[in-house]
């Protein structure tokens, strides 16, 4: 039995997928695509030798017949709307972040689904299928180091282009929110942005770096350095301090080299590369789960959460303020254990 694809948005990520689902993974095959660049669809369609139709827009993909399940890799201002006309025909639908651009947009989609009765949102938060941050969550899960204490992360990129304004936090940090309250089976409770010495690498209008300090509801303090033109690389990192011990999440694979006098590993400079093994794990866990009617990955009400939590972040920034994060009671709905087993 496959699940047939409809994908709407056919960009770098868009194509990344369409190529995972037909070359790398199995259950599954595309069979509808569209994107604002009609010629883009038409040409993946083509590369990848596709038996597949390109439609004219997104709600035609999601109506269509022949499609089980919708994958949303368009514009971010769009996928409100794709994710909300997905639940109404009642297709599972795998979203990329951002689920919506708002909290109020992420609210809608949690309403609608609950409405609709059945999960049937993902929301693309990758780190939680990366196996460093799995071989982490056991760490935790099984009582390792004790009961967490203190959370230090950053998440550093060689250069970020296109970005603006305080797209730091809504579009790289999002990534720590929603893996850090997944890996300490915790919420937040409220959030402080620090404004170190800013680089000289980018416009003066750009902050760069940010640290931003969290608190969650059982008292662990998270800090993370957010720094997305760090120039040398792509680096994630996160250590979690606990009573008895301390757990750092691994490196990725890199050779050791000794030559020239010196003792050298590489380092990644493509967020891709990163995570690439986590992008197949996802995709197919979520095309599994579809298959057998469920929905086990971050859902629609991550998704909220993330975008309450980023916009606390954004609005200490401005404030200079610890802000708290207010967030409902989660829907019983969504509630599951995060314990990895």
């Amino acid at each position: 039995m496959f699940l047939k694809i409809g994908v709407i948005g056919t960009g770098a990520i868009g194509q990344d997928h369409i190529r995972r689902i037909t070359n790398n993974l199995t259950g599954a095959k595309i069979v509808a695509v569209t994107d604002v660049n009609a010629e883009q669809a038409k040409a993946i369609v083509q590369k990848e030798n596709l038996d597949a139709k390109v439609y004219e827009n997104g709600h035609d993909v999601i109506n269509a017949t022949e499609v089980d399940a919708v994958i949303v890799t368009s514009w971010g201002p769009t996928h409100e709307e794709f994710v909300l006309a997905s639940i109404a025909a009642g297709k599972p639908v795998f979203c990329e972040k951002p689920l919506a651009t708002t909290a109020e947009g992420c609210k809608k989609i949690v309403d609608a689904e609950i409405a609709y009765g059945k999960p049937l949102v993902q929301v693309g938060f990758m780190r939680r299928y990366d196996k460093g941050y799995r071989a982490l969550k056991k760490v935790v899960d099984h009582d390792k180091i004790g009961e967490p204490l203190m959370v230090h992360c950053a998440h550093r990129a060689p250069s970020a282009p296109g970005f603006s304004g305080d797209m730091a936090l809504t579009d790289s940090f999002v990534h720590e929110i929603d893996v850090l309250r997944w890996l300490l089976n915790d919420e937040y409770v409220s959030a402080q942005v620090i404004l170190p010495r800013n680089t000289r690498l980018v416009d003066k209008a750009l902050q760069d770096p940010h640290i931003v300090l969290l608190e969650t509801k059982q008292g662990i303090r998270i800090d993370t350095e957010i720094f997305v033109n760090c120039q040398y690389g792509y680096d994630i990192q996160c250590q979690i301090v606990g009573e008895t011990g301390i757990a750092n999440l691994p490196e990725p694979s890199s050779v050791v080299l000794r030559s020239e006098a010196k003792l050298s590993t590489d380092i990644l400079v493509d967020w891709k590369d990163r995570f690439i093994d986590s992008y197949d794990v996802e995709l197919q866990e979520w095309i599994n789960s579809t298959l057998k009617g469920e929905m086990n990955g971050p859902s629609a009400w991550d998704g909220y959460v993330v975008a309450v939590t980023a916009d606390a972040c954004v609005e200490a920034k401005h404030t200079g303020q610890i802000v708290p994060i207010s967030i409902p009671e989660c829907p019983s709905f969504y509630k599951k254990d995060f314990t990895l087993v």
